[in-house]
């Protein structure tokens, strides 16, 4: 096993949202139709689009779970009957989980020279709007404007903050591509799945979206999808299961149903509709959702690619391997990952300071048995850092 004598780069960090994330640059216009507080039988609850939002069972954080305290759950090793039983005592939210200084200053103690930072209540916001438009693009326009106040899009060189596309709406999706590219952005977080306008449902590489992806394909800017609520309850109410999606209670079916599918349909419909052949520069970053999809979709892919080649300008298998990473949950047989993908196109996450990440992200590496020294540096850091700054 190697080890890691090097400052890391983490491919996925996490801020909790502040009270006012949605609200502080909201349009009042929309305030109403977008995320409000509201006391409801003496507890503060987040409501959305008028209703009680249930994503996160705690959206004010604090308290908050200790992070890294599912480790042993996820490796399927806890002595809890359920996850609820897993997490422990909670603990007062912790200044660096929302003040970008105090962030830098535990990066330093976890020898951390750089992360990409991502939304914690926001992956899971845009379901609940996608029957009002206007009203999804004004509260993830406030949550961008909310972001780069408070963390910046670009902090030191070393936080790289994530604003949120939502692209229900394209020629809105576009502005708000651009505006992230002349905020000095490097990466942009999506959620994976069809885009489910009140229209009816499209594919992301719609050519409709393209003017979209230009503005990021010119830039240089990573897209990244990190797991979240994709709308793919749907699919389970066909099962007897309810739609509604939760953290931490979902049943064993839907999440069986829908763990990794949102991830795989999204990166198969950029490739089989063209979006890297028509911008050949454009990387995507898979965040937060695994890798054991990957393999199951090198094999489609490939038969896709020798029962109907016309289909395809270019081999779609070498266009996986070309324009996207991934970042693997530890847990994964990341051997397996890279003899798919490469190495180099391996990103090493810790999901730092959730619950179902990883206490100290250094550790990471112990989950790297097998790795030589040169590939452990390439997942450790190499990889998402090459991610900041443009392709040649």
């Amino acid at each position: 096993m190697g080890t890691v004598d090097f400052d890391v780069f983490d491919a996925d960090n996490h801020y909790y949202e502040a009270t006012d994330a949605f609200t502080r640059h909201i349009d009042p216009k929309m305030a109403k139709r977008a995320m409000q507080w509201a006391d409801i039988d003496g507890r503060t609850r987040l409501v959305v689009a008028g209703k009680v939002n249930r994503f996160i069972p705690n959206p004010q954080f604090d308290p908050v779970a200790k992070p890294g305290c599912l480790d042993e759950y996820f490796r399927g090793r806890s002595p809890a009957n359920d996850i609820r039983g897993a997490f422990g005592d909670l603990e007062p939210i912790s200044p660096a989980y929302r003040n970008r200084d105090a962030r830098l200053e535990v990066m330093d103690r976890q020898g951390m020279a750089g992360c990409f930072m991502f939304p914690t209540l926001a992956v899971g916001m845009e379901e609940a709007l996608v029957n009002d438009v206007d009203a999804a693009h004004a509260a993830f326009r406030a949550l961008n404007r909310w972001a780069d106040e408070d963390w910046g899009v670009n902090y030191r060189d070393r936080i790289f903050t994530a604003p949120y596309l939502t692209l229900l709406d394209p020629h809105q999706a576009h502005d708000e591509a651009r505006w992230a590219v002349e905020q000095g952005a490097r990466v942009v977080v999506m959620r994976a799945g069809p885009v489910m306008a009140p229209s009816g449902g499209r594919s992301p590489g719609d050519p409709m979206y393209d003017p979209m992806w230009k503005v990021l394909d010119d830039a240089g800017v990573l897209v990244a999808y990190h797991s979240g609520e994709a709308g793919y309850g749907r699919y389970v109410v066909d099962w007897g299961e309810s739609a509604e999606f939760e953290a931490f209670r979902r049943t064993p079916l839907y999440g069986i149903v829908t763990s990794d599918r949102a991830i795989s349909d999204t990166v198969a419909a950029l490739i089989c509709h063209g979006v890297f052949d028509r911008h050949p520069r454009l990387r995507v970053a898979t965040i937060e959702s695994g890798s054991e999809w990957v393999h199951p979709l090198v094999k489609k892919l490939a038969k896709a690619w020798s029962m109907t080649p016309g289909a395809f300008a270019t081999d779609p298998v070498e266009a996986l391997r070309r324009h996207v990473w991934v970042a693997p949950y530890y847990e994964d047989d990341i051997r397996h990952l890279a003899d798919a993908l490469g190495a180099d196109h391996v990103l090493f996450g810790s999901d730092w300071p959730h619950a179902e990440g990883i206490a100290e992200p250094k550790s990471f590496v112990d989950d790297l048995d097998g790795f030589s020294d040169e590939e452990i540096r390439l997942i450790m850091r190499e990889n998402a850092l090459s991610l900041t700054t443009p392709p040649a």
